[in-house]
């Protein structure tokens, strides 16, 4: 098996996922929006792919103060939709468990 295309078959050592700060984040949404810089030109000037950039851009348009919330942290948007499908869940769930017989039995 020791081929000369066995190189393409190890996984890549050193390749993480980056993280950006909120900073930095605002910082290139702002020399694409306020700058008049394109999108390609700042992806390439801060070392990003043009598609994260875009992306940042779009997620800055649509919402400028909760944009990129932070590791960990909802948007309070999404905060409440969360909250609203817990408990949805729990009453469904507490629907099942007080259900005396098969589940069919309850399902009306």
């Amino acid at each position: 098996m020791d081929t000369k295309f066995r190189c393409f078959m190890k996984p890549e050592v050193g390749m993480r996922r980056r993280r950006f700060t909120r900073e930095f984040k605002l910082e290139a949404v702002k020399l694409v929006r306020e700058r008049g810089v394109s999108a390609a030109q700042a992806a390439r000037d801060l070392d990003v792919h043009e598609n994260v950039l875009r992306k940042w851009v779009k997620e800055f348009g649509a919402d400028p103060v909760h944009a990129f919330p932070g590791h960990g942290q909802m948007k309070p948007s999404s905060r409440r939709s969360r909250r609203r499908e817990v408990a949805k869940l729990k009453a469904e769930r507490d629907i099942l468990k007080n259900c005396p017989g098969p589940l069919h039995a309850c399902a009306g």
